[in-house]
Parts: C-alpha cells; sequence; structure tokens
C-alpha cells in the first residue's frame, strides 16, 4: 500500500495561481443569498483552510504551476481552456490537456460553443457545474442531453459535480441518482463525477457497478478525507474506476495533496492506475508525459 514514487500522476483539476480570486468566482454570485459568502476567499471557502493564495504581478502563474508539478511529480493536467493554458500547452508539450467548462441553459450556443472550440483546441474533456449553472440544471436535465450526445460524437468525456455543493446552493441537481437516468439514456457516454459525490458516495459505487461509462474522481477533498466507500471500492472491483484530480489553485496545495496521499489505504495494484492509467484510458490523453 505505499505510494509510488515516480509514477508521473495525471491531475485531472488543475490550474494556475489566480490573479483576482473575486472576479474567478462572479459568476457564482447571482445565486448566493447569504450575506457570510462574501467574506471567503472563494464561495466554499469555509470548508478549506489554507487555500493557496494569489499570483502576485511579479511572477508567471504558468511557471508557479508547472514548478510546483515537478516539484510533486505530476507529469500533466487537465487544464480548463484558455488563453493561459494554451500557452501552456505550448510551452510544455505532452503535460496540458484541455477542458471546457459549460453551462447547458443556452443549449444550442453551449453545443456549438464545445464543438467550436475542440475543432480550434482540442478538447479532452467538457466540464460542469450543474448546482451553478444560472438556473440551476439537474443532471439528468433535457438540457443537458446534447451535450451528453455531443461528448459521444466528439469521443470525449463529460465531468459533472456530484453531491452537496461547496457553494451555499441547493443541492437536488447533483443528487447522485441523476446519473442513473443519464447513464440508461446514453449508454456510450464516459460520464466522471467529480468533487465526491457526498453523502451519496455509497450510492455512487452501487452506480458505477451498474454502469460502464460511470467513474470517479475525489477533486476537491484532501486525502484525509477521501470518503470510505471509495476507497474500499477502488481496491476491490472498483480500481478501473477511480482517478485522481486535486483542487489547485482553487482549495488545495499540491504540498497537501501529495503530502497526505501517502495515507490513503489504496492497494499497491490501484496506485498506477488510481494516478495516471485510468486517466490516459477514460480520457484517451495522447502523446501525455
Amino acid at each position: 500500500m505505499a505510494y509510488p514514487d515516480g509514477v508521473g500522476a495525471i491531475d485531472l483539476m488543475i490550474g494556475f495561481p489566480f490573479r483576482d480570486k473575486k472576479a474567478v468566482y462572479e459568476y457564482l454570485d447571482a445565486g448566493i443569498k447569504d450575506g457570510g459568502s462574501e467574506s471567503l476567499e472563494m464561495p466554499a471557502g469555509y470548508m478549506f483552510k489554507d487555500v493557496p493564495a494569489e499570483a502576485s504581478d511579479d511572477v508567471d502563474p504558468i511557471d508557479v504551476t508547472f514548478g510546483e508539478m515537478d516539484r510533486w511529480g505530476v507529469a500533466a493536467g487537465l487544464f480548463g481552456v484558455s488563453e493561459q493554458s494554451v500557452e501552456a500547452r505550448r510551452r510544455f508539450p505532452g503535460r496540458v490537456f484541455l477542458s471546457l467548462e459549460i453551462d447547458p441553459n443556452d443549449i444550442t450556443g453551449c453545443v456549438r460553443r464545445i464543438r467550436a472550440t475542440h475543432e480550434e483546441h482540442g478538447l479532452s474533456a467538457v466540464t460542469t457545474f450543474p448546482a451553478g449553472c444560472n438556473p440551476q440544471v439537474p443532471v439528468s436535465d433535457r438540457r443537458y442531453y446534447p451535450v451528453y450526445q455531443t461528448c459521444i460524437d466528439l469521443d470525449i468525456p463529460i465531468i459533472a459535480n456530484a453531491g452537496i455543493p461547496g457553494p451555499r446552493f441547493p443541492a437536488e441537481c447533483q443528487h447522485v441518482m441523476h446519473f442513473d437516468q443519464v447513464c440508461y439514456d446514453f449508454p456510450e457516454l464516459r460520464i466522471v463525477m467529480r468533487h465526491g459525490a457526498e453523502p451519496w458516495e455509497d450510492l455512487a459505487v452501487k452506480l458505477m457497478l451498474k454502469w460502464p461509462g460511470l467513474y470517479y474522481m475525489p477533486s476537491a477533498f484532501a486525502p484525509k478525507y477521501y470518503p470510505e466507500a471509495i476507497v474500499r471500492y477502488a481496491n476491490s472491483r472498483g480500481s478501473d474506476k477511480i482517478m485522481y484530480a486535486g483542487y489547485y489553485p482553487a482549495g488545495l496545495t499540491l504540498e497537501r495533496i501529495f503530502t497526505e496521499l501517502r495515507d490513503v489505504g489504496f492497494r499497491d495494484e490501484v496506485w498506477p492506475k488510481f494516478l495516471r492509467e485510468n486517466a490516459i484510458r477514460v480520457f484517451g490523453f495522447e502523446g501525455v508525459a
């Protein structure tokens, strides 16, 4: 169960230090009603300690992130598409793969944006935050269905938040049971549950046993808080279904993640799959470092 140094982890949720955190999360302001959230470093800041600091004007955020990746053995990452991430891909070939965050309320516009971005940049995934859409969109809602079919057509997975959202939003739209209907209606879709699926992690395991195309990543969770049901599942029938994702720089440092990872009780044979191999297979990463 020892952590395997030198595997070359692939981080499925990583980015660059923010210059202005308030601006990054401004799109969520319309859905936040409580006054207390205004004082938080980020909308779910009450859940995190030692949130990574903003980048000062005298540093290159790309160099900062790749310095941390090199320090902690992260070979490559999935980054949200932006001018910054496209530049990083040019500077670090084989280490940067791109995803596109979407809100399906504008159905036609969303599908067109996915196709255009994929044609221009070569997307590896679509991502979405159902509770953060305005208005909210349940995972099994009809507005997502053209997006799911588009992902199938382009042969890329979709990553969707599952479980209680960190920001103080209603949670029903991310209830794990929604994934059951989606997997039934789209048997060719590869869909990855993001952000823990709590408190329905046992249900998440049941559904992953049932549906071949349903996967899980423990993004936004410090490793010492990985759900026990997920660790047990990874160590048994789920070794091909669970894959690593962090939360840098939104809420966790790579130092904390990779220090705590050493105490997670994965079996020896699970570690390479969790850290790297499952991501390569599910996301179809080509030319990965």
